[in-house]
């Protein structure tokens, strides 16, 4: 049996992710990305959760999600807890995870029609 999530027409939904690109919708991409439903802002600098600066978290902020799904590459690594004060001060739900779950998730949470953003790091 093949199962398909069945998501509402025209938004952004994460196709593939691999090693050093990642698909959204037919567009590839071989950097970071900030994802909505509707928004995709890249490249997004940090190339490891390590690199990631309170200024990196800027434009998500501008885009007010409720939840953040951070995927930190291949392997889930915590960026500095001083990093996420601004998400946590807004009282934004943070979620860090590999790069691949991240991905799984924002499609499940888009389909579900929730307010949520990836930051991703590929």
């Amino acid at each position: 049996m093949k199962f398909q999530l069945d998501a509402p027409g025209n938004v952004n939904l994460v196709r593939g992710y691999g090693p050093g690109q990642l698909r959204i919708g037919e567009t590839t991409h071989t950097t970071g990305v900030i994802l909505t439903a509707t928004t995709v802002i890249g490249p997004w600098r940090p190339a490891t959760a390590e690199d990631i600066g309170a200024d990196d978290l800027a434009p998500l902020l501008d885009l007010e999600p409720e939840i953040v799904l951070l995927g930190t590459g291949q392997r889930q690594h915590f960026p500095d807890p001083e990093v996420l004060r601004a998400l946590y001060a807004r009282r934004i739900g943070v979620e860090v995870m590999d790069t691949s779950a991240a991905c799984r998730t924002f499609n499940l949470l888009v389909a579900e029609g929730r307010p949520v953003a990836a930051a991703l790091i590929v």
